[in-house]
Parts: structure tokens; C-alpha cells; sequence
């Protein structure tokens, strides 16, 4: 093995143990989604909004164009609903305009 060459991060690598964890159990249900609603005892629809949000996520950190680690989190942070749209939009563009002006 070469330990010289760099180690980039794989999207699972990114992932809270929290998401591990669902993805884990979405696998021992054999992916039923009505299962695994009945084990976390929640509707069906909120473990739905889980796995597209999660998809999403994992998607922002699959994304190899992304290299930018702040918008990277960022973008997974609103991926996961945690921030709202007008809120994203403008951390975005106040990170981005300051990055230019270091330029």
C-alpha cells in the first residue's frame, strides 16, 4: 500500500453516526421504509422526509466538484433542512463574496 499518495474523503466518511445508524437499520428491513417507521415508531412519511433528506446529503458529499469544505458542510447542513432556503442562499453568497475579496 502507498501511503504517499493523498486520502480523499468518501461520502460515508462524511456521515454522522446517527446516519449510520439508519442506513444500517433501512438495510436489516430490507429496505422497507413501513418497517422501519414501525421500529422507530414514527409515520411512515417522517421516515420518508429522513432518507430524501439523507439522499441529499449524501449526494452534496459525493460531489466532487464541490471541493470547498465550508460549502460542502453547508450545503449538507441545508441538505438535512437544518438551515432554510433564504438563509442557505444568503451564507452562500456572504462566504463567497468574502473568498473573492481574499483573492
Amino acid at each position: 500500500m502507498d501511503d504517499s499518495k493523498p486520502n480523499p474523503k468518501r461520502w460515508i466518511d462524511f456521515l454522522e453516526d446517527e446516519d449510520l445508524a439508519f442506513i444500517k437499520r433501512l438495510v436489516l428491513f430490507s429496505g422497507s421504509l413501513k418497517d422501519l417507521a414501525t421500529a422507530y415508531d414514527v409515520t411512515y412519511p417522517t421516515v420518508r422526509l429522513r432518507l430524501d433528506r439523507l439522499i441529499a446529503k449524501i449526494k452534496v458529499y459525493d460531489d466532487n466538484e464541490i471541493q470547498d469544505e465550508f460549502e460542502r458542510h453547508l450545503r449538507a447542513t441545508y441538505a438535512e433542512g437544518k438551515i432554510d432556503p433564504e438563509s442557505f442562499k444568503r451564507l452562500l453568497a456572504a462566504y463567497r463574496n468574502e473568498n473573492k475579496e481574499k483573492k
